[in-house]
């Protein structure tokens, strides 16, 4: 389906359910009577906030209207409903836990919701027949001939098909020797006839995945293809030294290829993130360690006399060790720098155990994220022993190192922290690290954060 067709609509469908769902509501109010003992202020008013912030914020979280999920009805069409059964979840738990002081008619409520789910219906049917008529109405304007027939011209015509809605894909011009008979597609021979062949059919884009080193043909193909008015384009195979995507950028008219692209080296995104760091971490550090550290320090030191804060030297920014706090969970030991906690281990204290698990002894690093040595959300930073270890383990382990370590991470709210037992779990942080060092934004980090909170209360089998 064309790109940007799918992004127009992004912020149009986010628009439209959102305008649907109030004229939803001023219809249930006009239609249903209020609760005698509730005022339009302080119920159906609360009400309205609710519905909609619920659902501007789960639909951000559930990324309904990402790219992604648009780009298919089906997809769409599923996560929508699965997101709002969880929006239904959560508005009618909220009613019904302020049923006292914001009194609503259940009716009320339940209309709302139900005439909600036939509104989100009505609104990706209407996408299934707009899918329709922009692929009726580009009457597959667009023809394409792959030069040469080959893995990546396979790819090729898959993602085009996928995510094309004009494209009819004539086929594949090569000079095979052996037949090949599983091609969803023709397989016509004769490349250096290949203009004559788009000419007859009408093709309007030629993709080679055929180098013009390879083959000089190529490249007297190029010059006539402008002049037979068709687009020529070259698909280049990276695969045979880099086995993985590629990002492309230019220096001026030079292109510069490198195989990730990280958002985070651009300066502006840097301030921001460190502005999020510093405006968060002395958030907390004002209005909530100021008293949690007396507090827990209390505690600890009654529980276990030693020091209140638990400090060691671990894995940052470009490899460059600093000094961790967090609070002390274990009594003191020689092998707190060399052994991770594991489940029931005898060295956590009662109230250590109580920390770990709601992570209120990873509160000290927050002084970390102000010193610049940490930040909100990154890579989790690990004992310097451990970064030795694992880097030998997993071949890309120390691309991590490019980012702050974080108080949290992409990889633990996906279930991925705690004690490393085999070489998986350490390969999957990697990975989800390195997806957020490649998808880097301000409102991902929010988003992990929300998810860090959340699974806190949820409680986290891996949290011990």
């Amino acid at each position: 389906m064309d790109r940007t067709f799918v992004r127009s609509l992004q912020i149009p469908f986010l628009v439209l359910d959102l305008f649907l769902l109030n004229i939803i509501l001023l219809f249930t109010q006009e239609y249903i009577p209020n609760e005698p003992t509730a005022t339009l202020l302080s119920s159906r008013s609360f009400y309205w906030l609710l519905i909609n912030f619920t659902w501007v914020l789960v639909s951000w979280i559930g990324q309904i209207y990402s790219y992604q999920n648009i780009l298919t009805f089906r997809r769409f069409f599923t996560v929508t409903f699965r997101i709002y059964f969880f929006w239904a979840f959560l508005v009618l738990v909220s009613s019904f836990l302020l049923r006292n002081s914001l009194p609503l008619a259940r009716v009320f409520v339940y209309a709302t919701i139900l005439s909600f789910s036939g509104v989100l219906t009505l609104v990706r049917l209407f996408y299934l027949l707009l899918r329709a008529w922009v692929r009726r109405k580009g009457g597959l304007r667009r023809r394409v001939l792959i030069l040469g027939y080959n893995k990546v011209a396979e790819k090729l015509a898959t993602y085009l098909e996928t995510e094309e809605l004009s494209v009819r894909i004539e086929g594949f011009v090569d000079d095979l020797r052996k037949p090949v008979s599983n091609s969803k597609h023709e397989i016509i021979p004769g490349i250096h006839d290949a203009l004559n062949i788009a000419r007859q059919r009408g093709v309007t884009e030629i993709y080679s995945t055929i180098m013009p080193e390879n083959n000089s043909a190529v490249y007297g193909m190029m010059q006539q293809a402008d002049q037979d008015l068709i687009r020529f384009r070259i698909v280049p195979d990276f695969s045979y030294f880099i086995n993985r995507p590629v990002h492309v950028d230019y220096l001026y008219e030079l292109p510069i290829l490198s195989i990730r692209k990280e958002p985070l080296q651009e300066v502006i995104n840097r301030f921001k993130k460190r502005a999020f760091d510093i405006v968060v971490s002395l958030g907390v550090t004002i209005f909530i360690l100021s008293w949690l550290v007396p507090l827990l320090g209390i505690i600890i030191y009654l529980q276990s006399p030693g020091p209140i804060f638990f400090v060691q030297k671990r894995s940052g920014l470009n490899n460059e060790p600093f000094d961790c706090f967090k609070f002390r969970s274990m009594t003191v030991n020689k092998e707190s720098d060399s052994k991770q906690a594991t489940k029931n281990d005898a060295r956590v204290t009662k109230i250590g155990r109580i920390m770990r698990k709601t992570s209120l002894d990873e509160f000290p690093q927050f002084l970390n994220v102000l010193f610049g040595q940490m930040s909100i959300v990154g890579p989790r930073p690990h004992m310097l022993k451990h970064t030795i270890e694992y880097s030998s383990m997993e071949d890309q382990y120390m691309i991590r190192q490019f980012l702050k370590p974080g108080i949290t991470g992409w990889a633990q709210v996906n279930g991925y922290r705690g004690e490393i037992t085999e070489l998986k779990h350490i390969q999957k942080r990697v990975e989800y690290d390195l997806w957020y060092l490649e998808n880097w934004s301000l409102s991902l980090d929010m988003k992990i954060m929300f998810l860090t909170v959340y699974n806190v209360f949820k409680g986290e089998e891996n949290a011990y």
